[in-house]
């Protein structure tokens, strides 16, 4: 199994910037793609980044393409989200996801990752 653990989350104001982090824990990291997802309070569950197993193909949702960026290292086997121009719109739990395979469905499916972190709170103050 894979254990994911996020961190980096906190109180930014709009404009600002915050790099969260997903480390992972258990068998074979480098043989699953990842991804990050995030939830308001009240709101479903929305895709935010996916990034292939050898970090060569990445996917974002709309709402933060441009601003945000997914990035792994596979030797640290960490998975990196850096926030760009940040939203009072993007405040959100974000939780990182993991699944075997990049392809096969939508990267932005989260019903196709099999494991997910607990989360890390992100809150952008106007």
């Amino acid at each position: 199994q894979v254990q994911l653990v996020e961190s980096g989350g906190g109180l930014v104001q709009a404009g600002g910037s915050l790099r969260l982090s997903c480390v992972a824990s258990g068998r074979a990291f480098s043989s699953n793609a990842m991804a990050w997802f995030r939830q308001a309070a009240g709101n479903e569950r929305e895709f935010v980044a996916a990034i292939s197993r050898g970090g060569g193909y990445t996917s974002y949702g709309d709402s933060v393409k441009g601003r945000f960026t997914i990035s792994r290292d596979n030797a640290k086997n960490t998975v990196y989200l850096q926030m760009n121009s940040l939203k009072p719109e993007d405040t959100a739990v974000y939780y990182c996801a993991a699944r075997p395979s990049y392809s096969g469905s939508s990267p932005s499916a989260d019903s196709s990752y099999a494991y997910w972190g607990q989360g890390t709170q992100v809150t952008v103050s106007p």
